[in-house]
């Protein structure tokens, strides 16, 4: 199975030792061109895009003018180490071991605004751009035409090395609408997390990101093959709701009021 997640806007780029192993994002190259075009942007400019603050359209205004390459670890780290958020901390990369790790690099990809698709341990410098923004560019009006069928064939080679065709959607819709399902050669499952408020099952953003990131490691650390297992996943009393499921949107209820 390959599982894929969402970014995260918050970051941490102080230094991590967890370890020493990196990989390049595969579509450095992309990267590149999306920097050049915010690069041309003021930080007027950069607030009305993203939607932001002055102080963090300064902020990405200097990390758009400071990004480098080539990528070493003196000035990127690896992106499962670099993101942080709720998702991230259902994660919790750093009880991983290196053999977690390894499992991880083939069987779970972080989808992403500036670098398209990303391994675990893909380095990454700080940025911020999210995929719904609409930089326009070359290939049409935003970042979903920016990166076109890209991410989706390098999902299909993943999906073709780790030896299968199950792909668990644990990402946010503004992320999966980057994947041209058409095209992608997967079954694709999708798992929803709700918890019961006021007498009804909802879908609570923060309990939802963060049982996310749990399941991706759940998939990880369990060595997951066969998607049924996943209706085995009981952590933080969620548990799978075979009346509520429908179809391949799984979906796993909690029944405590928070």
């Amino acid at each position: 199975m390959l599982a894929i997640i969402s970014p995260a806007k918050t970051q941490d780029f102080s230094d991590h030792q967890l370890t020493s192993q990196y990989s390049m994002p595969d579509m450095l190259d992309e990267s590149e061109k999306l920097v050049d075009l915010l690069r041309k942007k003021n930080k007027k400019k950069i607030m009305e895009l993203m939607d932001i603050s002055e102080d963090l359209a300064s902020l990405n205004v200097e990390r758009y003018q400071q990004f480098e390459t080539p990528f070493a670890p003196d000035n990127a780290k690896q992106a499962v180490l670099a993101f942080k958020g709720d998702v991230y901390t259902g994660v919790d990369i750093d009880n991983y071991t290196a053999e977690d790790l390894d499992h991880a690099q083939e069987h779970l990809r972080i989808l992403s605004g500036l670098y398209g698709l990303l391994r675990p341990l893909d380095l990454i410098q700080p940025y911020r751009l999210e995929m719904k923004i609409q930089l326009k560019n070359r290939r049409g009006k935003d970042l979903y035409a920016f990166w076109g069928d890209r991410i989706t064939k390098q999902l299909n080679e993943a999906l073709e090395a780790q030896g299968d065709r199950y792909l668990i959607n644990l990402a946010s819709n503004e992320y999966f609408k980057a994947i041209n399902k058409k095209k992608l050669n997967a079954e694709i499952i999708t798992p929803d997390f709700k918890d019961m408020k006021n007498g009804q099952y909802k879908i609570i953003s923060f309990f939802a990101k963060k049982a996310r990131g749990r399941m991706a490691s759940y998939i990880l650390q369990n060595r997951l093959s066969n998607p049924e297992e996943l209706k085995g996943f009981n952590l933080d009393g969620y548990a799978f709701n075979p009346e509520m499921s429908k179809g391949n949107n799984w979906v796993f209820t909690r029944n405590e009021e928070n």
